[in-house]
Parts: C-alpha cells; sequence; structure tokens
C-alpha cells in the first residue's frame, strides 16, 4: 500500500531506530537529558534563536506559542488556510481565550499591506491586536513558500505596530531546502519560530520550539501547565537529530517527486484548479463529471494507493521519506484509471 495521505505518516528508517540505542537519556524536567538538550541546542542554532524546548507535537508549539503572546480576549491575525485556524481544534480559543482574525491570503501567503489594515486601533470595544502569525510552507495552499522579502515584511510590519510574531514552521526545512536559504534567515523577524520531525524528516514524534531565554522559560510553564516534561525524552530526540544529519537535504527528493507527479495529473481531463507544487505537496480539485473525493479515494485504495480527501472534491497528495517513484508510478496510474 503506498501511502500518500501526508508526510506524517512517515515511518523512522532501521537507522534511525538504531540511534534510540546509543542515546543518553536523562529527566528532562530537571534539565538533565544530554540528548534532548543538544537537539534543542542545535535547533536554537538552526533558527538564530537564544533557546528552544522540545514538545511531543507541533500543535503544541503553536498553541503554547500564542498562550505565551497574547492575553484572553486578544486578537490573532493569520491567514484564513492555516493550521492553526482549521486543525487545532479551537486551540487558541479553548488554551488562550484568544480571538482569531482569519485574512483572505493568496496561496496561503499574506501582503504586508492587508497585515497592517488588519490591525486594529486602540479601543475598549474592539480586541487587542496581539500577535501575527504565519505559516510557512503553507500546507493548505500546496506547500507554498513564501517569499523571503514578504515573510520579512509582515513581520515589520507587526513589530513596527507592537504585535509579537509567531511562525508555523512545521514544513519549514522543506522551504530551505526549496530555496537555498538558511532557516534562520526566514524566521529573522519571529519571536517564536518550530521546526517538525514527526512529517518529512521522518521521525515518529516530536517538534522543537525555540525563541528568547524568556519565551522560552514562559513556554516552559504553560508546557508544565499541559502536561509536564517527558522525562527521558532522548529516546525520542535522538531520532530528532538523526533527521536533522541524514533527512534534510533529501527533502529535495520529496519535492521533485511532487512536481512530477503534478505534471502528470495536470494532464488528466477530469482535474481542474490544481494549486501550485512548490515542495512535498500536490493539491486539485476534480470535475463535476468525476467521482467525489471519497469515491476516488476509495477507487485508489482499492488499487494499493491511498489518497486525502478534502471536501467534496479536492484532493491532496503528498510526498515524504516512504513513497518513491515506483509509487508516484501506482498513484499517477491510478488517477489514470480513474480520472482519464
Amino acid at each position: 500500500m503506498y501511502d500518500f495521505y501526508s508526510d506524517t505518516k512517515t515511518k523512522p528508517t532501521h537507522a534511525m531506530r538504531q540511534a534510540v540505542l546509543s542515546a543518553e537519556v536523562g529527566d528532562e524536567q530537571k534539565n538533565e537529558d544530554p540528548t534532548t538538550k543538544e537537539l534543542c541546542t542545535r535547533v536554537a542554532q538552526l533558527l538564530g534563536k537564544e533557546a528552544a524546548v522540545f514538545l511531543p507535537s507541533g500543535t503544541m508549539c503553536n498553541e503554547i506559542a500564542i498562550r505565551v503572546h497574547v492575553r484572553p480576549g486578544d486578537e490573532v491575525i493569520c491567514e484564513r488556510s492555516c493550521h492553526i485556524v482549521n486543525f487545532e481544534a479551537g486551540g487558541p480559543a479553548a488554551i488562550s481565550g484568544a480571538m482569531i482574525q482569519a485574512l483572505d491570503g493568496q496561496d496561503g501567503t499574506l501582503q504586508p499591506e492587508q497585515v497592517k489594515s488588519a490591525i486594529r486601533a486602540n479601543s475598549r470595544y474592539a480586541p487587542q491586536s496581539r500577535l501575527i502569525c504565519v505559516e510557512q510552507t503553507a500546507s493548505m495552499a500546496g506547500g507554498v513558500v513564501w517569499p523571503l522579502d514578504r515573510i520579512e515584511a509582515v513581520a515589520a510590519v507587526a513589530k513596527d505596530a507592537g504585535l509579537a510574531t509567531h511562525m508555523d514552521g512545521a514544513r519549514l526545512m522543506n522551504a530551505v531546502v526549496r530555496s537555498g536559504k538558511p532557516a534562520a534567515d526566514w524566521v529573522k523577524g519571529y519571536d517564536s519560530c518550530w521546526i517538525d520531525f514527526s512529517k518529512g524528516l521522518g521521525a515518529p514524534v516530536g517538534a522543537v520550539l525555540a525563541g528568547s531565554c524568556e519565551f522560552v522559560e514562559h513556554a516552559w510553564i504553560i508546557k508544565q501547565q499541559l502536561g509536564g516534561a517527558m522525562r527521558q525524552s532522548g529516546v525520542l530526540a535522538s531520532m530528532c537529530l538523526f533527521a536533522l544529519d541524514h533527512h534534510v537535504e533529501r527533502l529535495a527528493e520529496d519535492h521533485s517527486l511532487a512536481q512530477s507527479i503534478a505534471q502528470r495529473i495536470r494532464q488528466l481531463p477530469k482535474v481542474e484548479n490544481m494549486l501550485p507544487a512548490d515542495t512535498n505537496i500536490v493539491i486539485f480539485d476534480l470535475s463535476l463529471d468525476a467521482p467525489t473525493a471519497h469515491e476516488l479515494a476509495r477507487l485508489c485504495e482499492n488499487d494499493g494507493v491511498i489518497i486525502g480527501t478534502f471536501g467534496e472534491r479536492r484532493i491532496r497528495i503528498v510526498t515524504h521519506l516512504d513513497v518513491d517513484e515506483t509509487a508516484g508510478d501506482a498513484l499517477c496510474a491510478s488517477l489514470q484509471r480513474h480520472l482519464g
């Protein structure tokens, strides 16, 4: 079975699992786990930040960052299709008491002028604009890489207005590999940011949230409130370190495969409105004479291929460590059979 549902479906390689056996571990709560400390130090350096904290998931990174940056009743500004709005179960409201102002962007990105106009003037009647969040890459827009000058300009608008900035960097390393620009360049204007290890980097668990020492100290408090430390977390951190050493550059293979798949799918007569396939995500809509998304997913699964459905006629395909050209050929053959 070839699984293109998401890059979260990756399984740790044998070599990654072997790395666990030699990992030094200790009590993370007491700052005694050397492997976790090494991971946090390396990610902080990679992102050009003072400190970092290891967390089980990227969603926790986003929600803890929001909780640090805002007070109940404050407003978070972000793009409408982003993960924070659509896939975190109302976390900003439930955990932080925050309001969301969701802006309609282009390809999952925002223009600085758009952000500037969304920032509210101080008023006793309105929520306080407190935080700007961006997502790199823009997942539901097809893995689009924000232009560097635009992501910098959005941060500058926020800073001029006294707002905090946060980057959801779930696939930041995809943007780094696609652009050739260092990770620290992308997050220079952002008070907090993180990278995920359980997507294209292939680890089973883990994300690292980075920022200033003061930010991370506060993040640790929220981490404790939400469940506490993971104790001997070096077991997990060792696989994340392995991913940093061995799975970053190979993201280019995922991008190449996604673009090859997109080119072939684009030719199918029952496919329309394909989004940009910048990195490892291919999203397209089905014409009215095609099967519905759920029907197509069932047909493809019968052919040994798993794809993602988003609504009645939208399909998402994600390339990753566990699918190769053979899998891509099987996917395209199945789609050709049902959409040709």
